[in-house]
Parts: structure tokens; C-alpha cells; sequence
């Protein structure tokens, strides 16, 4: 562990954990910790940092690979949560916690992965920074600030559905003259302002991607894969599909088409059982 001495811009009545983790997917409850990077700031001033590269215990589906560049076989060796849990409590004992996006994730995360060891990771106990609501509540995201800093304009009658709509034709110009990187024709641009589209297998989201396999989002079965369901509970895409549930229709054609052994891949091809 790397321990220095820093200036804090305020007294800190405990210590801080920064913290961020990789992990295998984006279900705080199923999913798991393949990486953990902590800093702590002490009252005092010192800083020490800690670091664990941990076997999941289940696979990291490619998709996750590609991100993030760990594969299965990097993480074959390593120790488990469960291994190092003592290790991991101990530098996070009577801390606070900080992070970006934390509370929606990261911290979840640890509450499980502290629960499957017969732990505790206690929050309501600890005191949370989190730098991206700073970020969004101090640098404002809204119309209004994206118009005066693409165009420099004051964006007089914001919420009226004309000026909105001039306002951000004209911001969308100014990036186009900004970014000379940015695709220059529409199809490309959809696929650059669809950041997320490859993470999902449909346009809501119900469905996303691992290992190529498409797996459920919502429900009693989120996290199991659409030919789980179908193997072992065919009665629960009845209910999918049934007319009164108000799923989209591109929801039901998938469901509709598992059941009959169609699958989707992610070439948006129908793939059926051998």
C-alpha cells in the first residue's frame, strides 16, 4: 500500500475511501467484482491507496472483456471476494465513502458481495461524497447551458417546444463545426449517439448482451438468459406475450420467437436449435 502526505480543503472527522470497481456486468446482485481500486484520505493528511485484482467466481462475458481488457483467464489464478473480504473490511473499517456514480452501483455491489460472505457492509452508518452529483449539480447539463456554450447565446424561452427546438439545431451545428472527428453523415451518427445500443438486445433495454446470449433485464428472471427461461419456465414468456402485460412489440417478438427456438444474435440475425 502507497502511503503520502496530501492538503486537504477541509477537516475530515474520519477517513475517506474513494473506491471504484470493474465488475462483470451492470446487476449489483448477480454480478461480480473483478477489480477493486481504493484510496483512503486520513485526517491527517496521509493518502494510501489499495488495490485487488479478484477471480470473480463466475465468467466475464466478452462483451465485459472488451471493455475493460481482463479476461478469464487473466483473473483464473487470483483470489475470490471471499478470500481477501478480512483484507478488503479492514481498509474500509469506520470510513466514509466516496466515488463517481457510487451509491447507484458500486456501493450496492459491495453490499452484496459483503453478503454472500456472511458480511455486513453497512451504509446507512457512513457518510457518501459523490463527485458525479457535484459534477452535474454544479456544471449543469440542461438546454440552456449546452446553448451558451456551443453558441454563447442566452437561450430566451426555454421550455417553449420552438425555441427548444431552434436552440438545439443550432447547438447540434456547432458541434458538428467543433468535432471535426464526429461521423459526417446521419447512419453514422446514430451509431455515435447510441453509446449504449450494443450493450441491448432491444431498444428498452429488457434485454442485454452476455456472451452473446441474450439475457432478461426486468423481472423475476433478471440476469437468467432468454434460453434459460425457455428450458425452464416456458410458462413465464406465456405471461410475457400474453396481450393485458403491455411489453413492446419488439419485446413479444422476441419472447414469441425463443419460444419457437429462435434466438437473437447480435448481428440481429435468428439463429434456432441445432
Amino acid at each position: 500500500m502507497e502511503k503520502i502526505i496530501m492538503t486537504l480543503p477541509f477537516h475530515l472527522n474520519r477517513p475517506l475511501v474513494f473506491f471504484d470497481l470493474e465488475t462483470t456486468g451492470l446487476d449489483f446482485k448477480y454480478d461480480r467484482v473483478i477489480e477493486l481500486g481504493a484510496l483512503k484520505a486520513y485526517p491527517d493528511g496521509r493518502k494510501e491507496s489499495f488495490y485487488k485484482r479478484l477471480n470473480p467466481s463466475i465468467r466475464i462475458p466478452q462483451e465485459v472483456t472488451d471493455l475493460i481488457g481482463i479476461t478469464n483467464s487473466d483473473v483464473a489464478g487470483c483470489p475470490t471476494f471471499a478470500d481477501t473480504v478480512n483484507e478488503i473490511d479492514l481498509f474500509f473499517q469506520d470510513c466514509d465513502l466516496g466515488g463517481y456514480n457510487i451509491l447507484r452501483f458500486d456501493a450496492k455491489v459491495m453490499v452484496e458481495e459483503f453478503k454472500r460472505c456472511g458480511r455486513d457492509f453497512k451504509l446507512d452508518s457512513r457518510s457518501v461524497v459523490d463527485a458525479q452529483v457535484i459534477f452535474h449539480q454544479k456544471e449543469k447539463r440542461d438546454l440552456s447551458a449546452a446553448y451558451k456554450f456551443y453558441c454563447n447565446k442566452d437561450l430566451t424561452g426555454a421550455h417553449g417546444a420552438q425555441a427548444d427546438t431552434n436552440a438545439t439545431f443550432e447547438i447540434w451545428l456547432a458541434q458538428m463545426n467543433l468535432y471535426k472527428d464526429l461521423p459526417q453523415d446521419v447512419k453514422e451518427l446514430d451509431r455515435y449517439c447510441r453509446i449504449d445500443k450494443e450493450r441491448y438486445v432491444d431498444g428498452e433495454g429488457k434485454f442485454f448482451w452476455r456472451d452473446k446470449e441474450a439475457v432478461f433485464n426486468f423481472g423475476k428472471y433478471k440476469s437468467y438468459s432468454l434460453r434459460y427461461v425457455v428450458e425452464h419456465d416456458p410458462e413465464y414468456l406465456d405471461w410475457v406475450v400474453s396481450p393485458d402485460r403491455h411489453f413492446s412489440q419488439e419485446v413479444i417478438d422476441i419472447c414469441f420467437n425463443a419460444m419457437k427456438g429462435r434466438y437473437p444474435t447480435k448481428d440481429g440475425q435468428k439463429s434456432s436449435f441445432d
